[in-house]
């Protein structure tokens, strides 16, 4: 019963550690221009609601186990796996995006 508390607290911050990195070195670099010319197109607007549902429900997972203090082991595996598959999503956008750099 303990281990996933511990697994899904590793996980949300090891979320929130990758998120940090990938947000600082652009701000450290002095060359802001690389970044201004990079432009993220969709052919399809719908194509944005799935980044979006999984960034809705992360966030509504990580509240609802949060207020229940990550006692729910069902809450807390689906939160572990929504976090699994927003870090893969962010990681290949963050190698594309430093592929265009």
């Amino acid at each position: 019963m303990k281990v996933n508390r511990i697994v899904t607290k590793i996980v949300v911050r090891l979320f929130f550690l990758l998120l940090l990195i990938a947000l600082v070195p652009p701000f450290l670099l002095g060359d802001q221009t690389k970044l201004q010319n990079i432009y993220l197109s969709f052919r399809h607007k719908w194509e944005m609601i799935f980044p979006a549902i999984l960034i809705l429900g992360f966030v509504s997972l990580l509240v609802v186990c949060a207020v229940k203090k990550y006692k729910e082991q069902d809450l807390n595996w689906l939160l572990v796996l929504n976090t699994v598959i927003l870090m893969a999503y962010g990681v290949a956008i963050y190698i594309r995006i430093y592929h265009m750099m």
